[in-house]
């Protein structure tokens, strides 16, 4: 069997990390069909239909790029599982964890995601016909063992470098004809505000809601109020349930309000970073609870749509007068957690870097660059959130490439990343080999001819 080496696996990993926020989701009907248990680690389990949804996920990929898949795809896909089955294995044996925070923010960068793809976080609940909650709840057992997987093969690549020279060897070992062609990319930045709510509309959003709570202890059913008239899609058709959940899974004000409840109990009119809810409990089972609630969210004042385009106007004016550097600029000003931090540039979820095919830049952005030059910024741009919130956005076009041929010259980073890849794919390789007798695998015998075991170079 042609062993699938680790670039090829980084890449399916990038691929069904994405997907696998949409399995977790969509795939309870494929499992009931096909389902069973192919192999073991430990206590780490494999089952059929992962393997095929990783398959038809990775073949549509290829296809994407107009290549074929290869006769051992489903053994090369098998294999990489079951290394990430034996990180693991191996990182509960080695008591190597993840913090609560990094997985709720894995879990939000996924679900915003999702969202931006669909056209909203509302577009998404419908679509699933399940609330945001209730979409993390579904996802965060898989990305709290994805994150765990990654930490300890970063633990393992820690001391893994390359050198100028190990670059270009690799460079040179790469047959010409098999050099890759890149089409035109940009690197993209963005400052955003989010367009604050008035005290008005606040008030107006809380009396309304108010007014519901009345007609309920009035004697009126809340499940029939929460189809009616609660702005939380995911959860108004089922009568407002939001179904079972543990601490810490729920934005604080709702959890902290809930659990004071008695069931059948009504909350007050409570805010969080969604808008206003009023609470019911229904039952509490050991660490889990179940409510339901009623959500109605304030709208946001024209007035405060142009304090935040006048403001993102006076940001822009300061970065093309040299008055600050447009990182610095995304530092202070900007509210979007994901790009604050990183000088605001946009990490491509294709590629995971910040070069982004223009045929895969967001139509919203990709229209309103199309006649930058590079280094220029555009005026301020209104849109909304994938949570739902109106906002207000520059974009700084910091590069644009030509389509080319792969070179030194102009790709000497991403060949650098390659080679760097390439020499952390045997280091792990290495510490499989040395791991395999550590735990307990098992595979079916129907996957004998995979030869999944033999991690030869």
């Amino acid at each position: 069997m042609k062993k699938i080496q680790h670039i090829s696996r980084t890449a399916f990993l990038a691929l069904f990390f994405t997907f696998a926020t949409v399995a977790a989701f969509a795939q309870a009907p494929v499992q009931n069909r096909i389902d069973g248990i192919i192999a073991k680690v430990n206590n780490n389990v494999i089952l059929k239909s992962d393997l095929e949804f990783g398959y038809q996920q990775y073949v549509a990929q290829l296809q994407q790029q107009k290549q074929q898949p290869s006769p051992d795809l489903r053994c090369q896909i098998l294999e990489s599982m079951l290394q990430d089955k034996l990180l693991l294995a191996r990182a509960e044996i080695d008591s190597i964890v993840v913090e609560d925070a990094m997985v709720t923010g894995e879990l939000e960068r996924r679900i915003n995601y999702l969202a931006s793809q669909v056209g909203g976080v509302e577009r998404l609940e419908a679509y699933y016909n399940k609330s945001a909650r209730q979409l993390r709840e579904d996802l965060r057992k898989s990305v709290r063992e994805q994150l765990v997987a990654q930490r300890m093969e970063q633990d393992i690549t820690a001391k893994v470098s390359v050198t100028p020279r190990e670059v270009q060897n690799y460079f040179n070992a790469i047959p010409q004809d098999s050099l890759p062609y890149f089409s035109s990319e940009v690197e993209l930045g963005q400052i955003v505000k989010i367009a604050q709510v008035s005290k008005q509309q606040k008030q107006e959003a809380r009396q309304r809601l108010e007014a519901i709570r009345a007609r309920i202890l009035a004697g009126e059913e809340f499940a029939a109020l929460a189809r009616q008239f609660s702005q939380d899609p995911g959860s108004a058709a089922n009568g407002g349930e939001l179904g079972f959940f543990k601490k810490r899974e729920l934005v604080p004000e709702y959890e902290a309000t809930a659990l004071k409840l008695q069931p059948g109990q009504i909350s007050n009119v409570i805010e969080s970073q969604y808008g206003f809810h009023i609470i019911q409990l229904i039952e509490k089972r050991g660490q889990e609870f179940n409510t339901r609630h009623i959500l109605i969210k304030p709208a946001t004042a024209t007035m405060d749509i142009q304090a935040s385009i006048a403001e993102l106007d006076s940001v822009r004016n300061l970065i093309i007068n040299d008055s600050i550097a447009f990182a610095k600029a995304a530092k202070e000003f900007s509210e979007d957690k994901e790009t604050q931090n990183n000088g605001g540039m946009i990490i491509s979820p294709a590629t995971g870097a910040t070069y982004t095919p223009m045929d895969q830049v967001d139509p919203a952005i990709f229209f309103s660059i199309d006649t930058l030059q590079v280094g220029e910024i555009t005026r301020p741009i209104t849109f909304t959130t994938p949570d739902g919130r109106e906002a207000v956005r520059i974009i700084y076009l910091k590069s644009k490439t030509t389509p080319h041929l792969a070179n030194l010259k102009d790709d000497y980073q991403r060949i650098a990343n390659a080679a760097l890849a390439q020499k952390r794919a045997k280091a792990v390789d290495e510490w499989f080999r040395k791991n395999l007798n550590t735990v307990y695998i098992e595979i079916d015998p129907a996957y004998n001819d995979c030869n999944v075991l033999q991690l030869t170079q």
